[in-house]
């Protein structure tokens, strides 16, 4: 696959990403409704364009980046579209590139209809983006991750599965805009580790351990739904959130040691 490609791949992902972040940034300070409830301008300058206090400073950074982020994120789906991808990936990309409307769509409601349903639709499609060109940006790249590269992401997803767990509120004592912050980078780079897995490692992962790295990803869906709402949980409620997290941290074990025994995967 053409360098230039898989590179535009890989910038786009990196847009998504720091655009989420940026987004759960401006949130847990306080600033998503600074610009005094306009969208898409702010609340200073010429037509009101430019912000006028750092905290809608704050919020228009984040309107910038993610304005950035969605012209790549359709710019390399027509871009597959165009050349000779694989289906997988250029399908991966149009799923984006088509909820990419609808977040825009839910980024406007953020300010102008600030609701617990509307934050929630917002981060899930956010999410499900990320996902989405993560594993684009896998897949494009399979070739060159070989056997050490695999056992480097499965250690991380085992160090990072921990480390987001007790970065919940239920384990600390301040949930501070900082740590909500570091929490959700953990995540997206633990989810981009376990697709890693699951795009290349199957392969080459003795048959005991191929469907490991496919029921981390599953169950980490729950797990990050339900700690989203811990604080406000039931005892069940939490129950269910600790098996669910047993069941990725054991999944992520089982695919670490298929990674172990597995052949090189670009063989």
């Amino acid at each position: 696959m053409d360098r230039r490609f898989r590179s535009l791949v890989a910038v786009t992902t990196a847009f998504v990403f720091a655009t989420i972040l940026l987004g759960v940034a401006t949130k847990s300070y306080g600033a998503g409704l600074a610009c005094q409830a306009r969208w898409p301008v702010c609340d200073g300058g010429i037509l009101n364009l430019f912000p006028e206090s750092f905290p809608s400073f704050f919020e228009w950074i984040h309107r910038v980046v993610a304005g950035v982020g969605g012209l790549f994120i359709v710019g390399t789906a027509l871009e597959a579209w165009r050349r000779d991808v694989a289906p997988k990936i250029r399908n991966a990309l149009i799923v984006g590139a088509l909820l990419t409307p609808l977040q825009v769509l839910l980024g406007q409601q953020t300010v102008v209809n600030f609701t617990f349903p509307i934050l929630t639709a917002h981060f899930w499609t956010a999410f499900t983006i990320f996902g989405a060109f993560a594993f684009a940006l896998v897949a494009s790249w399979a070739d060159a991750i070989h056997t050490p590269q695999l056992k480097g992401a499965a250690v991380l997803a085992l160090l990072l599965f921990p480390v987001q767990v007790l970065l919940t509120p239920p384990f600390i004592s301040s949930y501070t805009p900082v740590l909500q912050t570091l929490q959700y980078a953990v995540l997206l780079v633990l989810v981009l580790s376990v697709i890693a897995l699951v795009v290349v490692g199957r392969r080459a992962f003795p048959a005991a351990y191929r469907t490991a790295p496919v029921v981390a990803i599953v169950a980490l869906v729950p797990t990050v739904y339900l700690g989203r709402h811990l604080l406000a949980g039931s005892t069940i409620h939490r129950i269910v959130y600790l098996l669910a997290g047993l069941v990725v941290f054991g999944a992520l074990v089982g695919s670490a040691i298929g990674t172990w025994r597995s052949a090189d995967p670009a063989h």
